[in-house]
Formats: C-alpha cells, sequence, structure tokens
C-alpha cells in the first residue's frame, strides 16, 4: 500500500508511527520553523523533562518494530505530523477502549520527548486547576507558625516564599519554555463543564498564562521557584508570568458524548479512532505478551474478541489483553466461558446481561 513511512508522498512526517525511538537525532533539530502566527519566545530555555521509560512501557509494551502502516496509522501519523509542524491541540475522538489515551504515549516514546503529562478531566475541573494551584491556607499557617516560635524579631523573615505554596497543573507544566514540546494528555475533555473548551481557547491561541498571586508580589519577589506536575520538579517564574517556547503537543481525547463548541474546534486538528481491526490488535498483544502468543490459539482468540464486540456494541483492547494473559498457555472448555466473563459489556449493564 502506498503511503507507508519511507514513500515520497509522506517524507514530511517527522513522527513515523513505527514505534521506534530517533535515533541520533532529536525533534529539535527536525521540527521546522512554526508559522508566523504560532511562534512564542518564552525563556529562559528550561532543561528537558524526566523520562518514564517505566510507565510507558506499562502503558504500550515493548513496542516492537512496525513491518508497515496500516490505513489507520497513515491517517494518525498524519494529523499528528500536522499538529507538530502546526503548533496546534489535537482532539482525539472515538469509542471507549480504542486506545485513544495511549497516542500521546506512543508519540513521547518514538520523538523522545520525555514524560508525559497527564490532565484527567471531571465535571468539577477548571482551567485554574490545570495550570497551577496556590495553597494560600498553608501559606498563612506557615507564617503564623514562624511569628509563633521567633516572635516579633521574625518582622518580614515570617512571611514564607510564595512560590513554595503554588504547583502548576499539568497544562501550566507544558506551557513552560522549554526547547522542545511536552507532551500532554487532557483525557475525556468532554466530561468536563460546558465552559472549560472555551476557556482553553486563550491559553491555545496565547500560549501563555499569569499567575496574579506572583504577579502581586513581583516588586518584593520578581523571581519565585515554584513546583512543577513533574515528580520532584521545580522551575523559576519571573514577573508572574509562564510564555511557552516550544508549544505543547497537546492531545486530547474524547468518547463523542458531547459536541464543542466551533470556535474550539476551529483551533483544533481532528482525530477519528476507529474500531481496531486484527491487525491492530495483534501488534496491541505483541507489544504487550511478546510473540509468543502468536499462535492459532492467539489469533482464534483475536477474532472471537471481534465478533463479541460488533455483538455487544465495543469492547476495550485491555479486555483482549486480559484474555490473552490468564489463558495463553492454557487450554480446556472452561476458557471460552472464562472468556465471555472478562468481556463484558462497558455500558453499566453487568456480563450477561442484553440492552436494547
Amino acid at each position: 500500500m502506498d503511503g507507508g513511512p519511507g514513500s515520497a508522498a509522506n517524507r514530511w512526517w517527522i513522527y513515523r508511527g513505527t514505534g521506534e525511538p530517533l535515533r541520533d537525532t532529536t525533534l529539535g533539530e527536525l521540527l521546522p520553523e512554526p508559522p508566523p502566527w504560532r511562534r512564542f519566545d518564552g525563556g529562559p530555555l528550561l532543561q528537558a523533562p524526566p523520562g518514564d521509560d517505566a510507565e510507558i512501557e506499562r502503558r504500550l509494551g515493548a513496542a516492537p518494530p512496525a513491518p508497515g502502516l496500516t490505513g489507520v496509522a497513515q491517517t494518525e501519523a498524519d494529523m499528528v505530523n500536522a499538529a507538530l509542524l502546526l503548533r496546534r491541540p489535537l482532539l482525539v475522538s472515538g469509542r471507549p477502549g480504542t486506545g485513544k489515551s495511549s497516542l500521546a504515549h506512543r508519540v513521547a516514546r518514538e520523538l523522545r520527548l520525555g514524560r508525559v503529562l497527564r490532565w484527567h478531566i471531571t465535571s468539577r475541573s477548571t482551567l485554574q486547576r490545570g495550570l497551577y494551584e496556590y495553597d494560600a491556607i498553608g501559606r498563612v499557617q506557615d507564617a503564623a507558625a514562624t511569628r509563633a516560635a521567633a516572635g516579633d524579631a521574625a518582622g518580614e523573615q515570617a512571611e514564607p516564599d510564595i512560590g513554595a505554596y503554588i504547583q502548576l497543573g499539568p497544562l501550566g507544566t507544558a506551557l513552560l519554555p522549554y526547547g522542545e514540546p511536552r507532551v500532554l494528555l487532557i483525557d475525556e475533555l468532554d466530561k468536563s463543564d460546558l465552559d472549560l473548551a472555551n476557556d482553553l481557547l486563550g491559553v491555545f491561541e496565547e500560549g501563555s498564562f499569569q499567575i496574579p498571586e506572583l504577579r502581586r508580589a513581583r516588586r518584593r519577589h520578581p523571581t519565585a521557584t515554584v513546583l512543577t506536575d513533574d515528580p520532584g520538579g521545580e522551575a523559576e517564574i519571573t514577573g508572574g508570568s509562564v510564555t511557552c517556547h516550544a508549544f505543547p503537543l497537546i492531545v486530547m481525547t474524547s468518547n463523542s458524548e458531547r459536541e464543542f463548541p466551533p470556535a474550539f474546534l476551529r483551533r483544533c486538528l481532528l482525530l477519528e479512532i476507529p474500531e481496531p481491526g486484527a491487525d491492530e490488535l495483534a501488534a496491541v498483544v505483541a507489544a504487550h505478551l511478546g510473540h509468543d502468543t502468536s499462535d492459532q490459539w492467539r489469533d482464534e482468540l483475536i477474532s472471537r474478541f471481534l465478533e463479541r464486540s460488533r455483538e455487544r456494541g465495543g469492547l476495550s483492547v485491555d479486555q483482549l489483553l486480559n484474555a490473552l494473559y490468564l489463558t495463553t498457555g492454557q487450554r480446556g472448555p472452561a476458557l471460552a466461558e472464562l472468556a465471555e466473563k472478562l468481556w463484558h459489556h462497558l455500558n453499566g449493564s453487568g456480563p450477561g446481561t442484553r440492552t436494547g
């Protein structure tokens, strides 16, 4: 099939979708200049983020080399590369359990972009919590404790450093001035309050945000060291303002449970993840369980899984992995019944129940 990773049609690709990490180069060396309307000048540049190989392998498996790409994977690679070059967020929609969230980890591993920042959305999620949180009560309590211990002699020393009480959220951390894009996963955006999508527009367009608590204190503390969303991470912020240098690769997932405002959709690239086929499922199984499971039993179980998934309105890839892990190397008449119990509906009904 024309259009694979090495074809002339796709020589513009940086992300190849093969699972093989970049070698002897970096994304910063490969990525061309952004469009003039998507240039950001944040700085000074921060060190590269920490890696998280264990978490990525837990989510993706060992990532064997891909001999070729299916049409689905080529479309996915097209949209990821478009998002990278245009510096635009990518909204990934599809049925639950089709692997939307894993896309962020695949890109991070292949392009060696370090730890994936993850913001799991609920109905209580707000833009500010995605950007930062300020523990004002903790600061007041610590100041009072210092004054009580030192008395009036404490003076201004009783006021703790404000930066120690500010922690950037996943979105705020992604917008720090890194030399290469951070990967940010905003998971299940359609679970949010109706206003969150509109609230994100300004941040996506400007690539920056303000921290009012630091801006009010900037005369006395022009630079503050705050915590980030990375384990043990810190960053210096000057003047209470954060501006990115490399716009992050933002992967937002949606289960297609609601519509988003046209203004929001206009500023995003859209990718629809279809139901995985037998080849895609076999690749996932090989990545997680190795090629030892590539036998007649694995192929038979994948075929049965696809049939049950069609009957039951869609099953999760995790359910297939669970069944294979329990039954690989084992045979017997009870295995079919076990698989059926594992492959329950994803609509809230229990195993064995039927919905209209």
